[in-house]
């Protein structure tokens, strides 16, 4: 199958980018400014269905700190069709959209001194762990924070918004995937993953009912519902499908276990889940294989793309789709023939993995630069559509 745009025009408008940085004018769309998160902008309000859908990771995670209300609404306007709430829960029971329960990267709690005293360690999923937890804050004492940038030496451009915004609770997410609904005439799709089920069950703070409560509050319970729950764990993803309608998706990393099957004393791996067997068994209980984008289109020795693996293909057979994760720009995520240039944190040729991917037969993939994503996918549907 041909590339559906080329190397020389991808790596020409690369070199229009890193010019921009250069000179310090944002690498996104006009409307991605920083006082673009009450604009109106984007191109991409629409697009033809049967599509490969793109998920935006976190939100717009690459142009803003992750989970947070700009992220979500910024990766609306550049166009993706489902945004991504990681789902942690607070000491009174609230869901919350953090990629982690610990909270010192990605929250200036660490300079609180308020709550210095909230500092300890964990044990999550078998891996002691020190910082703040939200587990340990009300709501009302979470509100108070401000959110910062994950990953300050990759994406510095991201600082610049550190202090300015909050962390959102699932109910904020969903009305504000409402309102851009309404204001772009699109349906926008929303995919929260439930993160350590296991644990959060254990400390009596389980996830599952606040979400399917939030859920019905919201109308979205039901079968035909632009929602998807994610999960590594497979037992909340069985007990989530006697308890919603709406479809699931099970999350699949390149190494190691389910949590909560180890704990149980199984030797169930992820590998096995990727197996015909295990996708079969998976499809009795979701509607989406997850699978860690190395799964499906595999690196050789040097880093550069193989063939694809027969995942996509199996995961079809037996009725599932498959979403893959995450499409990032910066070289240091990228396979070593999308690469350009030698600083780990230049961008490369993104628009070049997603085409592989796309020729491979996923059905949506997350990316933390959903306007990438968004064109990429526009143009490698159009070429589909010619063909």
């Amino acid at each position: 199958m041909t590339s559906r745009t080329t190397p020389a025009l991808r790596r020409a408008l690369l070199i229009v980018t890193s010019t921009a940085l250069a000179l310090g004018v944002a690498a996104v769309p006009a409307h991605a400014g920083p006082g673009a998160d009450r604009d109106h902008g984007p191109a991409h309000d629409r697009h033809p269905a049967g599509e490969p859908l793109v998920i935006a990771h976190r939100g717009a995670s690459g142009y803003r700190p992750e989970h947070t209300l700009a992220a979500y609404r910024l990766a609306i306007r550049m166009g993706a069709d489902y945004v991504e709430p990681d789902l942690v829960s607070t000491k009174d029971g609230v869901l919350v959209a953090r990629h982690e329960n610990e909270i010192g990267g990605t929250t200036d709690v660490a300079q609180r001194l308020e709550f210095a005293d909230r500092r300890t360690t964990r044990t999550i999923d078998g891996v002691a762990v020190t910082g703040w937890f939200t587990e340990d804050f009300t709501l009302a004492e979470l509100k108070t924070l401000r959110a910062k940038e994950r990953l300050p030496r990759v994406r510095p451009g991201n600082t610049a918004y550190d202090g300015r915004f909050e962390v959102p609770t699932l109910e904020e997410v969903i009305q504000l995937v409402k309102r851009e609904s309404g204001r772009s005439g699109r349906t926008i799709g929303i995919a929260p993953e439930t993160k350590h089920p296991t644990y959060f069950a254990s400390i009596g703070l389980s996830l599952e009912e606040p979400l399917v409560r939030a859920l019905r509050r919201s109308g979205l319970d039901r079968a035909n519902a632009k929602v998807v729950i994610q999960s590594f764990e497979t037992g909340n993803l069985r007990r989530l499908d006697t308890m919603t309608r709406v479809p699931l998706a099970q999350l699949v990393d390149g190494s190691g276990a389910p949590y909560d099957l180890r704990a149980a004393g199984s030797t169930t791996t992820y590998a096995d889940l990727v197996t015909p067997a295990g996708l079969a068994d998976i499809a009795r209980y979701a509607e989406w294989v997850a699978p860690t984008k190395n799964l499906v289109v595999p690196r050789d020795a040097s880093g550069t793309l193989a063939a694809p693996s027969a995942l996509v293909p199996d995961a079809h057979a037996v009725g599932l789709r498959v979403v893959t994760w995450t499409m990032r720009r910066e070289n240091q995520f990228l396979p070593a023939d999308h690469r350009i240039g030698s600083d780990p944190d230049a961008p490369g040729d993104l628009a070049g993995e997603i085409d592989a991917f796309l020729d491979a037969g996923v059905d949506a993939l997350f990316s933390d630069h959903p306007d990438v994503a968004v064109a990429t996918r526009d143009a490698w549907a159009a070429q589909e559509g010619a063909a």
